[in-house]
């Protein structure tokens, strides 16, 4: 099906790569909403799921997870929309990355659903801060098939700018939504075949959500810092922010309360996050629900929710109980 589906841009996708931006747009350009009409077969359903529920005016539901094979097999029978791998403050190691991405396709669910696509999205959090703006990073995570990139502690409207350039492809100044100018570098083989789609294809949707519509990029912007916080008007008129996550841990050290997070001073510095970021109309991000303050997150405006999926021991204890241990 996904043969048929894609056949027709089979003999133009061996043009993409070193033949450089004109080539390229003018398979994007073939690629167009009309074009794609002709053909219902060629109507690609949405790819990610994060998106899928935000735009369908549903909350988002994901956690963070360390980079691992079987971590990856069980978050792909999980509920999630979307997981974010941790390498941000564990080892960047881009093996772990193919891999985990790898595990967390399952067969039999690809073909019960219709989709190409991961039943949970996967997406990663890097290791650098904005201020460093290390692209590559990005760029490597990306060509994986990473369907979105978290970048820790974006302090400025230029850091905000690097981090979404980093994720988009370059084009020419003409085009539709030049702005953030792109600097991903071209190398898209693995994740065109990660997500199951064909090389011209892939360009078309490989961009940021929601600055483009039919892009299946997320970029998680994380606001951790006060500095931050006194610079997210200007931060959230960078065009192409899928979602700002608060880093209320570092944001709750840096406030002199360290991970009290019921703390009035911290509560007070996230609502103003939460304020600018419902004026801007921009998805807000808390990264700790818990049982205790889930209806409160939800009362506050936030969307996309991070739930974490602790291992439990209750059935050792019980057991240890009933035995006397």
């Amino acid at each position: 099906m996904v043969g048929a589906t894609f056949g027709r841009l089979g003999s133009v996708a061996r043009y993409c790569g070193p033949a450089g931006f004109g080539v390229r747009d003018a398979l994007i350009d073939e690629l167009s909403p009309q074009t794609l009409t002709e053909n219902p077969m060629a109507e690609l359903p949405r790819l990610n799921g994060i998106i899928k529920a935000l735009e369908s005016g549903k909350h988002a539901i994901t956690c963070f997870q360390p980079c691992e094979i079987g971590v990856a097999v069980e978050m792909a029978q999980s509920k999630y929309d979307g997981v974010v791998y941790e390498m941000e403050h564990l080892a960047w190691d881009g093996m772990a990355l193919r891999h985990t991405l790898q595990y967390s396709l399952n067969r039999g669910q690809i073909v019960a659903s219709g989709s190409v696509a991961p039943q949970v999205t996967p997406m990663v959090r890097i290791p650098v801060n904005g201020v460093e703006k290390n692209q590559w990073f990005a760029k490597q995570a990306l060509d994986m098939g990473c369907y979105g990139i978290c970048w820790p502690h974006i302090s400025t409207a230029d850091q905000a700018y690097n981090a979404i350039s980093a994720c988009r492809y370059p084009r020419m100044k003409d085009k539709p939504n030049y702005e953030p100018a792109g600097i991903r570098g071209d190398g898209p083989v693995q994740a065109a075949r990660y997500w199951g789609v064909s090389q011209p294809e892939y360009y078309k949707r490989a961009d940021v959500w929601p600055l483009v519509p039919h892009g299946e990029i997320f970029t998680i912007l994380q606001i951790e810092d006060t500095e931050g916080i006194a610079n997210l008007k200007e931060i959230l008129k960078v065009g192409g922010i899928g979602c700002i996550l608060i880093g209320e841990g570092d944001l709750s050290q840096e406030l002199g309360y360290p991970r009290q997070y019921e703390h009035k001073v911290v509560l007070d510095a996230m609502a103003e996050i939460v304020a600018r970021c419902k004026e801007a109309n921009v998805v807000v991000g808390h990264p700790h629900v818990e049982i205790g303050n889930a209806q409160r997150i939800l009362d506050e405006g936030y969307r996309f929710l991070m739930s974490a999926a602790p291992r439990s021991y209750a059935t050792l204890d019980n057991t240890r109980k009933l035995t006397g241990r």
